[in-house]
């Protein structure tokens, strides 16, 4: 069976599984080679203000492009859940070490701050469980980054941020789900309107 023809619970389990076995060492030296992927695109070095995830311990680690980014006098700024609005709000941080609380879906977040317009953002930073060659991402569920994502507010580049063990052949569609405008890994770029661009 295909990865499009099973339901998408059954890919997120498998997509769990595979993150949960990897080793802490392993997760650290592919979080690193990801970033600075990311770090050495056209579009990061050009971006004025990026919108990064706080990572969980499964994900990439999103902190060396935060830190790169101020280095190079960026705005980096991060979700914080409306719930009442059932969207994400970018809030600017400076700092990856105070202001900053665990949600009850383990979700680091700002504890406050101003939104700040959509419009400025030249750059996010997407998570997920899975990603396709193609542009195609698999969430949580929630459906938070596609509801941002397609606001016609945010004008930037959407990208992917993954360990090459998060690529899957194919996922399930549908209509409101937003396809990306690349994809990192710890092998490389992958751009979806052009070619595979990295280390194979």
């Amino acid at each position: 069976m295909s990865d499009a023809a099973e339901g998408k619970g059954e890919i997120r389990r498998r997509l769990r599984e595979r993150l949960a076995a990897m080793s802490d060492d392993d997760r650290h030296t592919k979080s690193l080679s990801a970033c600075s992927f990311v770090a050495g695109t056209a579009d990061f070095v050009t971006a004025r203000v990026i919108m990064l995830y706080l990572s969980t311990s499964a994900e990439v680690d999103t902190a060396p492009l935060a830190l790169r980014a101020w280095q190079d006098g960026k705005t980096v700024v991060v979700p914080k859940v409306s719930w009442d609005q059932r969207r994400m709000l970018p809030v600017e941080i400076t700092t990856l070490s105070t202001g900053l609380t665990t949600t009850g879906t383990g979700v680091r977040e700002p504890i406050a701050g101003a939104p700040i317009p959509l419009n400025l953002i030249d750059m996010v930073i997407v998570p997920g469980l899975g990603f396709t060659t193609d542009g195609h991402r698999i969430g949580r569920g929630m459906g938070f980054y596609d509801r941002f994502l397609a606001q016609d507010e945010f004008i930037g580049v959407s990208c992917g941020l993954a360990f090459e063990e998060q690529i899957v052949p194919a996922l399930p569609v549908l209509d409101h789900d937003i396809s990306l405008s690349m994809l990192a890994t710890d092998r490389g770029i992958r751009r979806f309107s052009s070619n595979w661009i990295g280390q194979s």
